[in-house]
């Protein structure tokens, strides 16, 4: 099982099967315009438009005249799709490509509801048309990571309403709504940012597929409460995160419960509690550190609805999808990643069959030991609807780059890149640490 790491340049796409015909999904990182501190900065967090188009345009000549292309993403909800498409020159990218192979090329944001943030509050929400090709409800049940998961009823999702989260995942119910285009088309080709992150420790293949969601709040993000109490949104039950905790409960209530000057009241409870309890930058809070031990089982789950399902909803046991995965590591994030974190021009790009492969690789390239890293640990150990389809040990790097060519075993302890991983996650992941 090859994985191909190059360093500034590309590899070589022929192990993309892709045939005349194909409906092929083109699914990049387009999670949000720019850091939230820097209006400048964009290279970092999202997909890099080289990187799109050396791929759109290579599956465009392989499709010979026949199929069509799909490039998509759900970004973050309070992200602006047109502002991401123009950096990007999506359009450009999709025309260029149509025109020199003759193939359809369309962009969709997969979102139903895009919001206006203002001060970390919800100020607006706009209804979107979402995808075109429908959306389709996955249940999980037994076969979640979620089922039978102690933290049951104590999930926290991507809005103020805990409740919704909770409703989709309780026993046997373990409940996930996809974007159809992921699920439809025949070749899903996956186009992550090599970034570090604050829930999962990196944001590679695996972790790219919640933009696959046609409803982000109903995906457990964090478990309330301390490890003492079977939760992971902080590391213990100080005073401190106590009150906290009860502060963020109650302005989450008031936004639920007065839609107009509701966000305008939140936002200044969001600035005290700042003050009071720290910022994000230097505070663990919401599941952001090395201890969450949620967000790893929602984003195997994803992969696995993707793999193995069908349009009607329903789950196979065998024959996964066609699959691939291509990471941009060009420019990449390090520290407070998946948007407040610095760029570094590492200059990688990896590629793969498998996206678990690919993540082991993509991982150490970064400086990061994969089995310290549960989002692809528990991917490896993985049984029933398993992403990982050869063992680790018949993983062979092909690279442009002696040291890092040869099977993976041998070349694992070579030197590699050291990113620095996100506060809540230092010293944990680091490749040679104990």
């Amino acid at each position: 099982m090859n994985v191909y790491l190059t360093r500034n340049g590309f590899p070589d796409l022929s192990f993309l099967q892709v045939v005349p015909g194909d409906w092929v999904v083109l699914k990049p990182n387009l999670i949000k315009e720019c850091k939230e501190t820097d209006p400048d900065e964009w290279r970092a967090v999202i997909t890099s438009p080289e990187v799109i188009e050396f791929v759109c345009n290579f599956v465009c000549g392989r499709l010979e005249r026949k199929g069509k292309v799909t490039i998509c993403d759900a970004p973050q909800t309070d992200s602006s799709f047109a502002r991401i498409a123009a950096l990007l020159d999506l359009q450009g990218i999709a025309d260029r490509c149509s025109s020199r192979h003759g193939v359809p090329v369309e962009i969709i944001d997969l979102r139903n509801e895009e919001w206006r943030n203002e001060g970390g509050v919800i100020v607006e929400r706009r209804r979107l048309p979402g995808d075109p090709n429908g959306v389709i409800r996955f249940n999980l049940g037994a076969d979640s990571l979620f089922y039978r998961h102690p933290g049951e009823g104590r999930y926290y999702g991507a809005d103020y309403d805990s409740a919704v989260v909770n409703e989709h995942h309780h026993g046997e119910i373990q409940e996930y709504l996809i974007c159809g285009t992921p699920i439809r088309c025949d070749v899903f080709i996956n186009l992550p940012k090599m970034k570090t992150h604050k829930k999962t420790g990196v944001t590679l293949s695996l972790k790219n597929l919640v933009g696959i969601n046609a409803d982000k709040n109903w995906l457990p993000h964090h478990t309330v409460g301390s490890p003492a109490h079977g939760g992971d949104q902080y590391p213990d039950e100080s005073l401190k995160n106590r009150l906290e905790h009860a502060a963020a409960t109650t302005a989450r209530a008031i936004a639920l419960k007065l839609p107009v000057v509701g966000p305008a009241i939140t936002r200044q409870l969001r600035k005290a509690g700042t003050a009071a309890f720290g910022s994000g930058q230097d505070t663990v809070r919401s599941g952001n550190w090395h201890g969450n031990d949620t967000t790893w089982r929602m984003v195997l789950d994803l992969n696995r609805c993707l793999l193995y399902g069908n349009a009607d909803g329903t789950i196979r046991r065998d024959r996964p999808k066609r699959y691939y995965s291509i990471v941009d590591g060009v420019v990449g994030m390090e520290g407070s990643g998946p948007m407040q974190g610095d760029p570094i021009s590492a200059g990688l790009v990896v590629g793969g069959t498998d996206p678990v492969a690919v993540d082991i690789v993509a991982a150490r390239a970064m400086g990061f030991d994969w089995r310290k890293l549960a989002i692809i640990r528990e991917a490896v150990a993985l049984q029933t609807l398993p992403i990982l389809q050869s063992p680790v040990g018949d993983i062979a790097v092909k690279s442009n780059v002696a040291e890092w060519n040869g099977p993976f075993g041998s070349v694992e302890a070579a030197e590699f890149l050291h990113f620095k991983p996100h506060f809540g996650w230092k010293g944990q992941i680091e490749y040679g640490t104990s």
